[in-house]
């Protein structure tokens, strides 16, 4: 069991039927949940699952709304990103992430690893994300 960082394979695909709608406050809902280091997830993740989903005191099964950056370009690129979340007043351990559409049957977007176990007790657990431009946002088409 593997947790391997990357956008998944069916997001590329979605993205060019038009599934996913990024537009800040009117788009879609995008939310990320924690797993823990038993879990699967990677490129053919299609979707999000309860399975080996972390559990503990200020974490909700399906994880935090996140609020996304509009989309734009720079050169050649364009990308969008997510602000911070914070579970807060946590006690949970994760080793990775899934960010997905909860607006599109829960459709998988980013798997993210942490590369080892993250751990908060009885405080937050937060995830920051890249900057937002071309050479780091978390989701960039070059």
């Amino acid at each position: 069991m593997a947790i391997t960082q990357a956008m998944a394979t069916s997001f590329k695909q979605q993205l060019l039927t038009g599934t996913h709608d990024f537009t800040n406050g009117t788009g879609d809902t995008f939310k990320v949940a924690l797993y823990t280091s038993s879990a699967t997830l990677g490129a053919a993740t299609t979707a999000y699952t309860v399975t080996n989903e972390v559990s503990g005191t200020g974490y909700t099964a399906g994880g935090n709304t996140l609020t996304n950056v509009t989309p734009t370009s720079s050169g050649t690129t364009a990308f969008t990103d997510f602000a911070d979340t914070t579970w807060s007043s946590a006690t949970i351990t994760a080793r990775g992430a899934l960010i997905y559409n909860s607006t599109e049957a829960d459709a998988a977007v980013v798997v993210l690893d942490f590369g080892a176990d993250k751990t908060s007790t009885a405080g937050d657990f937060t995830i920051q994300f890249p900057t937002a431009d071309a050479s780091n946002a978390i989701i960039r088409i070059a």
